[in-house]
């Protein structure tokens, strides 16, 4: 008997992501000495005292259901590092912890868009977002943010992409895949239009802990209460403390959103694992030394990665002011070795010099490929002289 499957998932474009991941562990399975740049997490391990507050939960009986939004000692220390970190005041009620970031913008999406509402979507785009969209009944536009503007979308781009069926824009500063960060100015000019039109933020500030140089995190909703009011937050502890597996992130925003979100949470997650909401709470309540660390040799490595790159013929990048990628245009590059795209460029960068990156086709710009640094200098200092010996042993 043959079961069909919904139309909704049929619609479903597969992660590059972990195709590429799952490509390169095939390989390094069979002997091959394979680095792999396409993960989305940092290769530092949980602080110990974040690991220590959730053996400690277990020992002490905290393996039970939470509450569906969250516990209200987590929601109390989300309200206290928004207060402390954007200066700004969330409500219990106006916060929802959930099973990761990415679990707060799909519970979102399902609560705010009916078919054929529209949302807006920067190009470059994190994989996630439009196939988030299509699962609610929603309908993506996306707007391209050239490489001359850093990967960043005018407010004139907004404006006329704007119809009576959007409902609401996505944000995300800094951004993933390009590392690029929105200034004060540019954010409160994208409000603006948004407060004036009707149309809801959704500002992803999953990466606001990595930050370099002299660039500073601004989150849109602590320019002015009224773009408060029109942003749902979405934040959590994976990038900034490396807790990626634990699996908790949080929506700040709107009560009645907030609500709506922790009814579906109730009928689907129940609640996000106990011990992992505790350990969450000393994420934030404790020493912040850790996310320091992480940052600084994060921008170490980036300093150094990115000047080695941009020496490679074809290969142009700007350079990224925070999260954890590069984001290079490699168009050039596959050209002139013989590739009639950028995604047979990769695939055989990975056949030929066993370096796996993401193809920029994933994130919605064909010319680019996205090369995670959350690995060690050691590692990334090879995998670029392999993508040096690749272009130059292959150049015609």
């Amino acid at each position: 008997m043959k079961i069909e499957l919904a139309k909704r998932v049929k619609t479903l474009t597969p992660s590059t992501t972990l195709a590429i991941t799952a490509k390169a562990k095939e390989m390094k399975a069979e002997g091959y000495d394979v680095i792999g740049l396409g993960a989305g997490e940092p290769d530092f391990n949980t602080p110990q005292h974040i690991i220590d507050a959730a053996i400690q939960s277990m020992e002490a009986g905290h393996t039970k259901y939470t509450p569906a939004g969250g516990l209200p000692a987590l929601k109390k220390e989300v309200a206290a590092k928004l207060k402390k970190d954007q200066g700004l005041d969330y409500e219990q009620k106006e916060i929802i912890v959930t099973s990761g970031a990415k679990h707060a913008l799909y519970t979102l999406f399902q609560v705010l868009l009916d078919e054929g509402d529209e949302v807006i979507i920067p190009i470059p785009y994190w994989v996630s977002y439009p196939e988030q969209v299509k699962l609610a009944g929603g309908t993506p536009v996306y707007i391209e943010g050239s490489e001359t503007n850093d990967f960043k979308i005018t407010p004139e781009q907004l404006e006329e992409s704007i119809s009576d069926k959007t409902k609401a824009v996505i944000i995300n500063s800094p951004s993933n895949p390009t590392g690029m960060v929105y200034s004060k100015d540019e954010l409160k000019a994208l409000g603006e239009i948004c407060i004036a039109r009707g149309v809801l933020i959704v500002s992803d500030e999953i990466y606001e802990k990595l930050m370099y140089g002299e660039n500073k995190h601004i989150s849109i909703a602590e320019i002015s209460p009224e773009l408060k009011a029109q942003t749902i937050l979405i934040n959590g502890v994976s990038k900034s403390h490396s807790m990626t597996g634990w699996r908790i992130g949080y929506a700040a925003g709107d009560s009645e959103i907030i609500k709506a979100m922790t009814d579906l949470a109730s009928h689907s997650t129940s609640n996000p694992t106990s011990n992992a909401q505790y350990a969450t709470i000393a994420a934030y309540s404790g020493s912040q030394e850790p996310v320091e660390v992480m940052r600084r040799a994060f921008e170490s490595r980036l300093d150094i990665i990115h000047a080695k790159l941009i020496e490679i013929p074809g290969v142009t990048c700007i350079k990224p002011q925070g999260a954890f990628y590069l984001f290079p245009n490699v168009k050039e590059a596959a050209k002139i070795t013989g590739c009639k795209d950028v995604d047979q460029f990769v695939e055989r960068l990975l056949t030929e010099e066993q370096v796996a990156v993401v193809p920029g086709s994933g994130f919605g710009s064909p010319d680019n490929i996205r090369l995670s640094y959350a690995t060690s200098l050691e590692l990334l200092e090879n995998a670029v002289e392999r993508i040096m010996n690749f272009v130059k042993s292959n150049q015609r």
